[in-house]
């Protein structure tokens, strides 16, 4: 369980194909602080330590992972926002994350806002995902590329988050372009709420 309040960002070091698995090695500020089996978020996705060494650790992404996030397009040399799971002794900053990606959205539009940054991202839009809760709602929360935001001028298609400089410079956003592929995680609560809804029409 995770918040969407980014660490920090690892560098990729290192990909080994391994049949359809990514072994992904990074370094990151933390590493020492890590331990195998521990579950660490990558743009959003939940995967596990497993090699330490050398400065570095290395997580394993399988097939289904890697078709439903934007981890297959690493490179070498690419940052990644990172964040180790919850405490559970302390404020929840952002909001419940679990580490499971729904789906992926390319950015459309980047604003300059004076001050901070609006971004537009659109993703494919199914009627039956969206009644099961996989839709975002105004001022609502998502999390994009395993950051906890809040949800401007959505639509079936498209939604709107406004990043402000400390964001933009403390997680991978400041790489976001036009044609970026992002991960998106929808709010568990919306998804909790609208299957109850459809379990009373049942």
């Amino acid at each position: 369980m995770f918040s969407g309040i980014v660490e920090g960002m690892a560098t990729v070091v290192a990909i080994v194909k391994d049949q359809e698995n990514l072994h992904f090695t990074l370094k990151c500020d933390f590493v020492d602080e890590l331990g195998i089996d521990q579950s660490v978020a990558h743009n959003g996705v939940c995967l596990t330590v497993v090699k330490i060494e050398n400065g570095t650790y290395t997580v394993t992404a399988m097939k289904e992972t890697l078709e439903r996030s934007n981890l297959g397009l690493l490179q070498v040399g690419d940052e990644v926002n990172v964040e180790r799971s919850m405490m559970m002794n302390g404020r929840l900053d952002g909001h419940i994350v679990q580490g499971h990606v729904d789906d992926t959205a390319i950015c459309t539009m980047v604003e300059d806002a004076e001050g901070s940054w609006t971004y537009t991202f659109q993703h494919l839009y199914n009627k039956e995902m969206a009644s099961r809760g996989y839709i975002t709602v105004d001022k609502g929360s998502v999390t994009v590329n395993g950051v906890s935001l809040t949800v401007c001028n959505p639509t079936n298609e498209t939604f709107q988050v406004n990043i402000i400089p400390y964001t933009f410079e403390h997680t991978n956003f400041h790489n976001i372009k036009v044609g970026t592929k992002v991960n998106l995680e929808y709010d568990i609560i919306g998804k909790y709420i609208s299957r109850y809804m459809a379990a009373l029409k049942d």
